[in-house]
């Protein structure tokens, strides 16, 4: 070989080693998970954050105080804490990261925005030890906040949710609720609407009953999501007190309700104004407040609609035993009994069902007519026992339960699918003999 073509030869191999290493170097880098570069500015556990104060730029400061558990607010004034949402400040600190530091010094603070910080936020441990964060202004990029703890020279940079987890106005951080009462424990429940006074009362299977104008069955849904409405009715902070209480003065009245549990009694009122604006009146916070029509639309109602419409009330629970005109049927171990005989199981629980969808479509002061249907149900371990009387009046349908007043009256298919279902309940075919 020619001198100058091995020279060619040794250059073109050793440029193919080169560009084989480099090809191993990047696939061995490609392999390794990236380094955590971020660096922890905060690591305190949730439970033994005693008090955080906060300061504006605006010169607002908030001072939070936990109290067996719970935090309340003494500063601008004192006030119930809205739980959830300090739990979120409170999450935030408790494990503070940086984005990445940059400066090990902040030798001139103005540049980060330092000098006079838009956020101050002071967290007092348990132990009586704090620790102050400082957070100055935006990034160039917009992409976070310069932020230091004081005493500590260097500098980060800190997310933008961060910020706004902590940059909280007192209105934000208050306790929203209209209503304190304790759902568990509430015993009464009075509605005033639509000119009529509404009583709900629990019963021995804490149930809820309508005690008043007269004693009623209950929807017991229909009663729960009215709680449900009242102890999640908030209280909105973009309307003035002052200004929402000028319109609740010149609104008619929608309703008002009162709640009893173990704590004693609270009171609501709501109004509706002329553009369907809501604003609430409660015994529970001070002031006026305009809410969301939530509230205001699940005490607008009548009696009517916390009624209950179903025939019987053994629920998903399947009954032990089904007595009809001519017929009995029993539950004995996963068989249905006539007498000696087994019935189809299946004929059987169709019946159950057209029992427990029994409904009415509504109420009616007057009833009458010839015995169509009768039915007794004993269900709840022989602890509950309903019968149920239906009669036919022309081409309409009544029904009555056994020692209560109300009518109900129901829809004509409803009653021949019944009477169907009771028609087609069959003997069980007799079980092949094994061999």
């Amino acid at each position: 070989m020619k001198p100058k073509g091995l020279l060619i030869a040794v250059v073109l191999l050793a440029v193919l080693g080169a560009l084989i290493w480099w090809s191993n170097k990047k696939q061995a880098a490609a392999g390794k998970a990236p380094a955590d570069t971020s660096t922890k500015i905060l690591s305190i556990p949730d439970d033994q954050f005693q008090e955080i104060r906060i300061k504006t730029l605006t010169d607002i400061t908030i001072d939070l105080l936990r109290d067996n558990g719970k935090w309340t607010m003494t500063q601008p004034k004192p006030l119930a804490a809205d739980q959830d949402a300090v739990a979120t400040m409170v999450s935030t600190l408790s494990s503070l990261n940086a984005d990445k530091k940059v400066a090990d010094s902040a030798a001139d603070p103005h540049e980060f925005g330092l000098d006079i910080p838009t956020l101050d936020v002071t967290i007092v441990k348990k132990d009586g030890k704090s620790s102050e964060l400082l957070v100055g202004s935006a990034t160039l990029d917009s992409a976070g906040y310069y932020a230091k703890l004081a005493g500590d020279p260097h500098v980060y940079t800190i997310a933008n949710y961060a910020k706004t987890n902590l940059d909280k106005r007192p209105e934000e951080l208050r306790d929203k609720r209209l209503l304190t009462f304790d759902s568990d424990k509430l015993t009464r429940v009075e509605l005033t609407a639509k000119g009529q006074t509404i009583e709900f009362g629990k019963n021995g299977q804490n149930e809820w009953q309508i005690v008043k104008p007269r004693p009623l069955r209950a929807d017991s849904s229909a009663v729960g999501s009215l709680v449900d409405k009242l102890r999640d009715a908030k209280l909105d902070t973009t309307e003035l007190p002052e200004d929402a209480a000028k319109k609740f003065a010149a609104a008619p009245k929608l309703a008002s309700a009162s709640l009893t549990d173990a704590a004693g009694s609270q009171n609501i009122e709501i109004r509706k104004d002329k553009d369907n604006n809501y604003y609430a009146k409660s015994s529970a916070v001070e002031g006026v407040w305009k809410t969301s029509s939530d509230a205001g639309d699940a005490l607008a109602k009548g009696l009517d609609d916390f009624r209950n419409k179903k025939l019987f009330d053994f629920g998903f629970n399947d009954p032990s035993k089904i007595e009809l005109k001519g017929a009995a049927y029993v539950k004995t171990g996963d068989k249905w009994m006539s007498g000696p005989k087994t019935m189809d199981s299946a004929t059987v629980q169709d019946l159950i069902d057209k029992l427990r969808d029994l409904s009415a479509s509504k109420f009616s002061e007057k009833g009458g007519g010839e015995p169509a249907f009768e039915a007794t149900v004993t269900s709840n371990d022989g602890k509950r026992v309903e019968k149920v009387t239906i009669s036919k009046q022309g081409s309409q349908y009544f029904a009555k339960r056994e020692a209560e007043p109300s009518i109900y009256e129901l829809e004509a298919k409803i009653v021949e699918d019944l009477q169907k279902a009771a028609a087609d309940v069959k003997e069980a075919p007799p079980e092949k003999k094994k061999k």
